[in-house]
């Protein structure tokens, strides 16, 4: 059975979703749809793209990605459907896809040309449920766009290196549910740069010398739970998605606060890794 998975800044009050969904049973009954989120922050891309290329992978390959994020067609703005990794994206050509194309190339890419057929405000629902719909039944890309090399790449989402290879700029790319930060940083640049050097991570007032693996490996459990430091405890570790994070341990950002709001830390402020 198909999957078609959802991503989009709809939200949960109002019907979009629920027209998606619907759209796409009419089109293909025998098809699961899996909502990924439908709370990305308005035309967040970066946000949308950090959460797709964290989710996709959990998937079984075949996988059909809806991605409706600031997907009104117009001649900046084209809608695109790319097979990646063995799994379908169909999206508006807006650089929501270049944080997956920095990582791995594309097996096809298509232009979706089928907008002649169907009258619509509502893209996400009349042209990317078609789509999706198409792959679903094993319809083939070129069916329904015109092949193309190069999509557009989303500015600000990857670290720069200084010149003496001692120093990595990075920026807040995402804000969890939790407000931890995640940042542009991965391990592998970290690690390919650092090699093995003493690091000073500085994020604002917010000063590191230690990255974990796990968020519990922050704190020493051979002393006594009423004499250790531990909940507020600050953080930086690398999250199951290979990223720097920076957090509070046990943060709440309703309660206690989190390192978002601690650190005073928000989407594209830097952090800086400096290296002796």
């Amino acid at each position: 059975m198909p999957i078609i998975t959802l991503t989009t800044d709809f939200g949960e009050k109002d019907h979009f979703a629920g027209a998606v969904k619907g759209a796409i049973y009419t089109e293909l009954d025998t098809v699961r749809i899996v909502d990924i989120s439908h709370s990305i922050s308005p035309f967040h891309l970066t946000e949308a793209a950090y959460i797709i290329q964290n989710a996709y992978r959990s998937f079984p390959q075949g996988t059909i990605h809806i991605i409706g994020i600031d997907s009104e067609l117009n001649p900046e703005n084209k809608h695109i459907a790319v097979l990646l990794d063995g799994h379908y994206f169909i999206c508006a050509n807006n650089g929501i896809i270049s944080m997956l194309t920095n990582e791995i190339n594309p097996e096809k890419i298509v232009e979706i040309n089928i907008h002649d057929r169907i009258t619509t405000n509502f893209p996400v629902l009349d042209v990317f449920v078609k789509v999706a719909c198409h792959i679903a039944r094993g319809g083939t890309l070129e069916v329904i766009g015109k092949s193309i090399t190069e999509i557009k790449e989303l500015t600000g989402i990857n670290p720069v290196v200084n010149g003496e290879t001692n120093q990595i700029i990075g920026n807040v790319i995402y804000i969890d549910n939790y407000g931890n930060v995640i940042c542009n940083i991965s391990k592998t640049l970290f690690d390919d740069i650092g090699k093995g050097r003493n690091f000073k991570i500085t994020a604002r007032t917010a000063v590191f010398s230690t990255i974990y693996n796990r968020y519990s490996d922050a704190i020493n459990f051979e002393i006594a739970k009423e004499k250790r430091e531990e909940d507020g405890k600050k953080l930086a570790l690398w999250n199951s998605s290979g990223y720097l994070e920076l957090s509070i341990y046990k943060s709440n950002p309703s309660t206690v606060g989190s390192a978002s709001s601690l650190f005073g830390l928000k989407y594209r402020d830097t952090i800086t890794v400096n290296f002796e």
